[in-house]
């Protein structure tokens, strides 16, 4: 019997985290049902994720936004419309030849086909339809799509996502958009980084490169998570986010509170801010007016062991995305500081949707304020997390349920 492969895009082990922990929660979910099965990993940074890739049957494949957008779509439509090169296509290209074998193609995106994001249009497209092309069939794991008032949008996503196998919706309000725009193939889940397992071997990993006694000592930890988007957003209203967050880190220190400042997406040995959280960091640390009772994450770690850190505060305060899932999936009392419905969905499914607020919002007197309500209502919010995280995993994992049977269906 020949072993099944399933291609992912979307997503990748290096730089953003969240990406990793939705890559490596597909490996470890699919594994445990399909046994013996291998993946291909279309990669935006082919080199990064071959140097972080730790799974034997992992295959990391080049498709940098270039090579996507060009070479491998237009092998692709190729594919389609000349059968008599098909068997040349596959062993030209790995792109094509993963894709042609494989039983589906994960699309990982996070955020996809939504207005105000037009820019990120043509690769959401492109990450898509070279497995229509191939006759692939297309998974869109959990993730947020919509509003659809934009025409452009609105034509391009009533054009492809039809095509799409099925799509899981990421909470409530993404799925209501998707109803609204006539899509039947969907399914309301949870993201797929709910599902990512720890090893257990966390600690010893981590106390390899940090002080764990930081967490030992008496007082509250409150985990710190900007995000070089929010900064991006925030600046060009006019504002200054590392101002921001360091004056509220500054104000947490004021009053004997310990801060975990850690960066969630990291890419190694550049100051590039794509997908890179690092620089601002440590923008921020630099600026401190104290480093004491600041312990600062000042290189990359693995999702895992992020969520082992993350896991160790008492209360987390974030503005990456899968930050903020991390420290649910860990139940930890968690305000957010977001950018889009994202956010707030996915605090709905614990009924914790009023511990968002926009970027719009963000002042230092409203970051404190909410950071002491939250305080005040610990206990309630620890309760929220235990009674409900059970069930979001289980929504998480069922998409593992569906990729499964649709892989054995062939």
């Amino acid at each position: 019997m020949t072993t099944p492969r399933i291609t992912i895009i979307g997503s990748a082990l290096s730089g953003n985290k969240g990406a990793s922990a939705m890559l490596e929660s597909a490996v470890q979910t699919l594994g445990d049902r399909l046994g013996d099965v291998e993946f291909t990993l279309l990669s935006m940074y082919p080199r990064e994720d071959a140097a972080q890739n730790h799974y034997d049957n992992l295959e990391i494949v080049s498709a940098t936004p270039r090579q996507l957008g060009v070479t491998i779509n237009v092998l692709a439509l190729a594919y389609r419309v000349l059968p008599f090169l098909r068997g040349t296509i596959r062993k030209k290209s790995k792109a094509i030849g993963a894709l042609a074998e494989s039983s589906v193609l994960l699309d990982q995106g996070g955020i996809t086909f939504t207005d105000g994001r037009e820019k990120f249009l043509l690769y959401n497209v492109a990450s898509i339809l070279p497995a229509l092309n191939t006759g692939t069939p297309v998974f869109k794991c959990a993730q947020a799509v919509g509003p659809f008032t934009n025409p452009i949008n609105r034509r391009a996503s009533k054009t492809f996502l039809p095509k799409v196998k099925t799509l899981v919706t990421r909470g409530r309000i993404t799925h209501e958009f998707a109803e609204g725009l006539g899509l039947s193939n969907l399914y309301a889940g949870a993201d797929y980084a709910f599902s990512l397992e720890m090893s257990g071997t966390e600690p010893e990993e981590v106390s390899r490169h940090v002080d764990l006694s930081f967490f030992d000592d008496d007082g509250d930890v409150v985990g710190v998570c900007p995000s070089v988007v929010l900064q991006k957003k925030v600046d060009a209203a006019g504002g200054d986010y590392a101002g921001q967050i360091i004056g509220f880190i500054e104000h947490l220190q004021a009053q004997g509170r310990k801060v975990l400042l850690v960066p969630h997406s990291v890419r190694t040995g550049t100051d590039k801010t794509h997908n890179n959280d690092l620089p601002l960091c440590r923008e921020i640390h630099q600026r401190l007016s104290v480093s004491s009772n600041v312990l600062f994450i000042d290189r990359e770690l693995s999702s895992q062991q992020l969520r082992y850190l993350i896991g160790r505060c008492d209360l987390f305060v974030a503005s990456r995305f899968h930050a903020m899932v991390s420290s649910l999936a860990m139940a930890v009392p968690t305000l957010v500081i977001g950018w889009s419905h994202k956010y707030r969905e996915v605090l709905e499914m614990f009924g914790l949707e009023e511990w968002a607020f926009g970027h719009d919002q963000l002042t230092p007197e409203h970051l404190a304020e909410r950071f002491e309500a939250l305080e005040g209502a610990r206990d309630d919010v620890q309760a929220k997390l235990d009674a409900h995280l059970p069930e979001v995993k289980q929504r998480s994992l069922a998409q593992a349920d569906l990729i499964a049977e649709l892989v054995r269906a062939g």
